[in-house]
């Protein structure tokens, strides 16, 4: 796989911020504010990437475009196996390769002959894309799209206008021909066309044609609009790691640089575009499924650092699990899926500060609907909240009796914008406050692991912030 490497310069399509209805003596909101498709994605934290294509049949990772569509048979393909796949490892949206660089498409595009029509599976009458689309709906699951602009087979490729008419029009039958899209996930890979000349790719169209057909649908590259590439391929995002960014920092999808890459990675503090990260990763060491791999599958301690190096840095995991040459998820794979959720759930199942009894340093307006307890109620839509220009403060939590932890989960109310910049942990130990932890931002979610400690009084301080805080969970966990 490729992701972002080359690209041309687009035009920037606004965000458009979820408009709350608020108590009076709610916080103001802190612009920039997340979209209600921007929130709904995030809080699904998780998500599957499906590498499916010629690419498993010929054990490439990159595909020419020469590839006949008689090798592709997949004669056990199983979408809803997919999916039980996919919800046991507590995945939300589950994207597929619908078309990647060679140009074959997993749906009967009318647009081209390079397609599962001209394929023996099915008997030419097969549609990838149809046939999840259907198993996602009765999962209850989300469907996600990835549709390569660089087609390695399309003879049009290369004269610009006649190919970017091309794209919008398999893109057009994506959108419009199978319910829902959560995610468009648009990769920025470039090349020459067989003319010698250089696409370049009109994405201010491509956009239009999404937000058309699918106006809740979020897109993805690492230019936006709506989420942005992390950077790296590793599945990890950098700490501090703001959802905020300047759009002028990243001009263009693949636009090169190391000033670029640390942007991506963390984000820009006051920026004027919410632009969440996204951290993509595959389960094997290839994007493609291979059978040698098949001993190579990531270990649960793996995914589970990923998890917290993502999601708990305020991102989303996106783990590749590529089907293989039957059409099904291996063996390996589905085990581990199954093994990472069971990992998780053992650690989080317990919220050991979970309605316990908390004090403040400042609540706004001295109201209890902004008090300390409502972090610790277990619900998002409820927040600890300071006075206006109360900009640092501690919320104190008291365990009851001495308690053993060694991880802890702060989230902010994010619909209300990102706020804090610097905070830290600290227990008391009969004489004083000893830190536990610092960190820098916390956003959707912010896990930090520790060495286990035995305390009954911790404390969240909230060093510096850009705005009076509003933390809606603050959480401790053991892991054994």
């Amino acid at each position: 796989m490729t992701v972002l490497h080359k690209g041309m310069m687009i035009l920037l399509v606004p965000v458009v911020a979820i408009v709350l209805a608020l108590p009076a003596d709610a916080p103001k909101p802190l612009p920039p504010l997340p979209t209600h498709p921007q929130l709904d994605w995030q809080r699904c934290e998780t998500t599957m990437f499906l590498h499916f294509g010629v690419n498993t049949f010929t054990g490439r990772e990159w595909g020419e475009g020469k590839e006949n569509p008689i090798i592709f048979n997949p004669t056990r393909l199983d979408a809803r196996q997919w999916v039980r796949a996919a919800r046991a490892g507590g995945f939300k949206i589950v994207i597929l390769t619908a078309k990647h660089h060679d140009g074959f498409c997993l749906w009967p595009s009318k647009y081209t002959e390079h397609s599962v029509k001209n394929s023996p599976w099915r008997g030419g009458k097969g549609d990838v894309v149809k046939e999840l689309a259907e198993a996602c709906r009765e999962a209850g699951l989300k469907l996600g799209i990835y549709l390569s602009p660089w087609d390695r087979h399309e003879k049009s490729y290369g004269d610009s206008p006649k190919y970017n008419e091309h794209y919008r029009n398999q893109l057009t039958e994506l959108m419009a021909g199978y319910g829902p899209i959560a995610e468009v996930w648009f990769d920025g890979a470039c090349g020459e066309g067989p003319n010698g000349k250089r696409q370049e790719y009109d994405w201010e169209s491509y956009r239009a044609v999404v937000r058309k057909y699918q106006p809740d649908a979020v897109m993805f590259s690492d230019a936006g609009p709506d989420i942005r590439w992390i950077g790296n391929e590793k599945g990890f995002a950098g700490d501090p790691c703001w959802s905020t960014i300047d759009p002028a920092a990243v001009p263009y999808p693949g636009a090169p640089g190391k000033a670029i890459i640390d942007t991506l990675q963390h984000g820009t503090r006051g920026g004027a575009i919410w632009r969440p990260g996204e951290c993509d990763v595959s389960i094997r060491p290839g994007w493609f499924w291979h059978r040698k791999e098949d001993a190579k599958v990531r270990q649960v301690e793996n995914l589970i650092d990923l998890y917290f190096k993502s999601v708990g840095r305020n991102s989303l995991l996106l783990l590749n699990v590529p089907p293989n040459d039957q059409g099904l998820l291996s063996q390996p794979d589905v085990q581990r899926l199954v093994e990472f959720r069971q990992a998780l759930n053992r650690i989080f199942q317990t919220d050991l500060a979970g309605h316990k009894r908390a004090v403040a340093s400042n609540t706004r307006g001295g109201d209890r609907a902004y008090g300390p307890a409502r972090a610790l109620d277990g619900d998002a839509n409820t927040y600890w909240a300071t006075d206006d220009k109360v900009t640092s403060a501690w919320l104190e939590v008291d365990l009851g009796k001495p308690t053993q932890f060694n991880i802890s989960n702060v989230q902010e109310a994010i619909s209300l914008g990102q706020r804090v910049e610097v905070y830290h942990l600290e227990c008391w130990d009969g004489s004083a406050w000893k830190t536990i932890s610092t960190g820098t931002t916390i956003g959707h979610k912010k896990l930090d692991r520790f060495e286990k400690l035995t305390a009954r009084r911790v404390r969240l301080v909230i060093n510096k912030a850009l705005a009076s805080p509003t933390i809606a969970t603050f959480g401790l966990y053991l892991a054994n």
